[in-house]
């Protein structure tokens, strides 16, 4: 039996190592990636970028076990459990999580230095501040006008923790944190991933099951994309088809839900030009779920290779081998991730990922366990008063 402890030992874990390993080669497309590496399978990577000028890079770098945002976001969300030691609400990102990520200093592995997590974060993060701090928003509006994005799906997992064999209190969860930061079809993914993780938590747990959950709370676009993208990943297991195969249907599959397609870069020249990247729709989904889910069923679950087959995909590499890592760490616990992989992690990065892991499991143990007493004491009113 793989205990608690273990399973989010798994989850953060496989945090670092989706990230670390996806971040290396992020934005670049399939044939990219192809040409460039062949394949990667290793944290011990160089980042394409590694010998560009410092105006091409901005200050960061990459590969070899460096983590980004996801990682960085995710372990702040977890001290704000550990501080508040409760569940949370989009009241507790326009507080403490802010403080988090805007005002408390921590180790900026890309950045080789100390620094404030906001400096590192992509734009739609940012608006968490504009939107709390600078626009003083109700704080269960705060997603609203941000780009649409899986900004708040990539550090999500933690509400799937402290919901645990729970994944409709974790969809809830997810869903009123996570509205303080994305709307549409970006809370839905937050929603629906935090599910799948609290699902995975689950003895003797199946892929299929998983995506059971996904699809029974996804909404909209999300459940559509997560049906036709895991539909297409059980015919292609069954023909055996080659890497070239699958990506060439599952990108076919997913341009419906998510028009980008491998142009991710935000040119001049497409400034003024109308589209629907990033706006909200009730027909679109986030990509890097879908795919994830994908993956997953592609490979029957195993951890590995459902991780190297999503980043090597190309696109959004990190956030796709996120979403992987965390269902996957939560199924099978830290026992399935490398020692030499955790090391790496740990020493590059200056974060004690176990500590951390270990740290959040008492906690979350905690608020299980009220949660149990407090339906304890409702099945025992209603059985003493129906």
């Amino acid at each position: 039996m793989i205990s608690f402890q273990e399973r989010v030992q798994g989850v953060i874990l496989a945090t670092a190592l989706g990230d670390a390993m996806g971040a290396t080669i992020e934005k670049l497309s399939y044939e990219q990636i192809k040409e460039m590496y062949g394949r990667v399978e290793c944290l011990k990577t160089n980042w394409y970028k590694a010998d560009a000028p410092q105006e091409v890079t901005l200050g960061k770098m990459r590969g070899n076990g460096i983590v980004t945002d996801d990682t960085l976001m995710t372990s702040a969300l977890i001290h704000v459990y550990l501080k508040e030691q409760r569940h949370l609400d989009a009241y507790d990102l326009g507080n403490e999580f802010v403080k988090e990520i805007s005002y408390k200093k921590t180790y900026i592995p890309e950045f080789g230095r100390e620094g404030l997590i906001i400096d590192r974060l992509f734009y739609p993060e940012k608006y968490i501040f504009m939107r709390h701090v600078l626009a003083n928003c109700e704080p269960r509006e705060g997603g609203i006008g941000n780009m649409i994005n899986c900004g708040a799906a990539m550090y999500i997992s933690p509400i799937g923790i402290v919901n645990a064999g729970n994944p409709k209190a974790a969809y809830d969860e997810a869903i009123l944190f996570a509205m303080g930061h994305q709307s549409s079809y970006g809370l839905e993914a937050a929603g629906v991933l935090a599910a799948c993780v609290a699902k995975a938590f689950e003895e003797n747990i199946t892929v299929d099951e998983i995506v059971e959950t996904a699809i029974y709370f996804a909404k909209d676009g999300t459940k559509q994309a997560i049906i036709d993208m895991t539909e297409a990943a059980r015919t292609l297991r069954a023909e055996k088809a080659t890497m070239d195969q699958v990506i060439a249907a599952f990108q076919s599959v997913i341009a419906k839900y998510s028009p980008m397609g491998d142009d991710v870069h935000r040119k001049i020249e497409k400034i003024g030009i109308p589209s629907n990247h990033y706006t909200p729709s009730r027909l679109f989904s986030i990509e890097e779920l879908p795919m994830a889910l994908a993956f997953i069923v592609l490979n029957d679950g195993e951890f590995y290779k459902s991780i190297y087959d999503g980043i090597n995909s190309g696109r959004d590499t990190d956030s796709i081998g996120v979403m992987i890592g965390v269902i996957l760490g939560a199924m099978y616990g830290s026992e399935v991730i490398r020692e030499e992989d955790i090391n790496l992690l740990e020493d590059t990065n200056k974060m004690n990922l176990v500590e951390l892991s270990n740290s959040f499991a008492q906690v979350a143990k905690s608020i299980i366990i009220e949660d149990i007493r407090i339906n304890e004491k409702r099945k025992a009113y209603l059985e003493n008063n129906c």
